[in-house]
């Protein structure tokens, strides 16, 4: 199932949260939704769910909005917030919402196991540690099979292991399984392990979106060669007489712009030059990320409660 988001724009008084914005998630593949703290993210995710009216745009499922769906809780699976009662056990806090949502009670029992809680299940949501009521609101939002899955924050509060594994079960939800998965996060080095697509916004407007790979091709420093070499200026110096643009670093190595590893690396062998380190730069999900925000201006939080995170 395909979601859609298409010129949506919100405001809070005087306060402009998001703003024209629009991009698509793809079914069978891992999205994250990206950008700093008041750009928009969660406001956002909100007017996706129907909890928010937007001043104009749209936000739809297969072209429709949530609240025109003819069985919401069997097409979106959403975890925006980890609120239970503290006296009720996992188990209960999920059979009370397969009784609302009209699902039988084994579903409960089902989501349990999915997320690995089946041994707390007893236990009060109360006792939990901050990455169990991670895993039971995953649950909660897994009850009815949903073809689409919203998540803010997915992995906060969970230990290096319960992240490996939120990892592999998105991933396996989207790519074995065929579902839509949006995944807003502050954990960038997690998120470039987990998603297959990326979208940041800036300033309640999109700053960019696509692909890891087309992301790292529109990089600032994509195209460019690192070289390390005890001759480095020698090296630099042939290869300026080349007409080659080359910039050294801090560390002594050299960075070689407009030129591929292959190219660099014969050149140097001609000239009988030794070359310790020679590869082409990738440009991380952080070093990207901070590129596109620098400078991104932030709007203050909206009154009345409503987040522009």
């Amino acid at each position: 199932m395909r979601v859609e988001v298409s010129g949506l724009t919100k405001s809070f008084g005087a306060v402009r949260a998001v703003s024209d914005l629009g991009f698509t998630v793809e079914p069978g593949s891992v999205t994250g939704f990206l950008g700093p703290n008041g750009a928009g993210k969660t406001t956002t995710l909100r007017m996706l769910l129907g909890l928010v009216r937007p001043d104009s745009g749209t936000a739809t499922f297969d072209g429709v909005p949530y609240a025109a769906l003819p069985a919401p809780v069997h097409t979106v699976g959403a975890v925006l917030e980890t609120a239970f009662h503290p006296a009720r056990s996992g188990l209960n806090h999920l059979r009370v919402y397969c009784r609302a949502a009209g699902l039988p009670q084994e579903r409960a029992d089902a989501v349990l196991a999915q997320v690995g809680l089946t041994d707390a299940g007893g236990r009060r949501a109360g006792g939990y540690s901050l990455g169990m009521r991670q895993r039971l609101a995953l649950a909660t939002a897994l009850l009815g099979n949903p073809a689409v899955l919203v998540l803010d924050e997915p992995a906060n509060g969970l230990d290096p292991e319960g992240i490996q594994w939120l990892r592999g079960f998105l991933r396996y939800l989207a790519h074995e399984e065929g579902r839509t998965v949006l995944v807003s996060s502050h954990l960038l080095s997690e998120v470039e392990q987990t998603v297959d697509r990326v979208v940041i916004v800036g300033a309640g407007r999109l700053v960019r979106e696509g692909s890891m790979d087309q992301l790292r091709s529109g990089a600032e420093g994509a195209g460019t060669v690192l070289v390390r070499s005890p001759q480095a200026a020698r090296l630099a110096e042939l290869l300026r007489a080349e007409g080659v643009q080359v910039s050294a670093g801090e560390d002594g190595g050299l960075t070689v712009h407009g030129r591929s590893s292959a190219d660099v690396g014969a050149r140097a062998f001609a000239a009988g030059v030794e070359l310790h380190e020679l590869r082409p730069h990738s440009s991380g999900l952080e070093e990207i990320y901070f590129q596109l925000t620098a400078g991104q201006e932030q709007y203050a939080a909206p009154a009345a409660g409503e987040g522009t995170r």
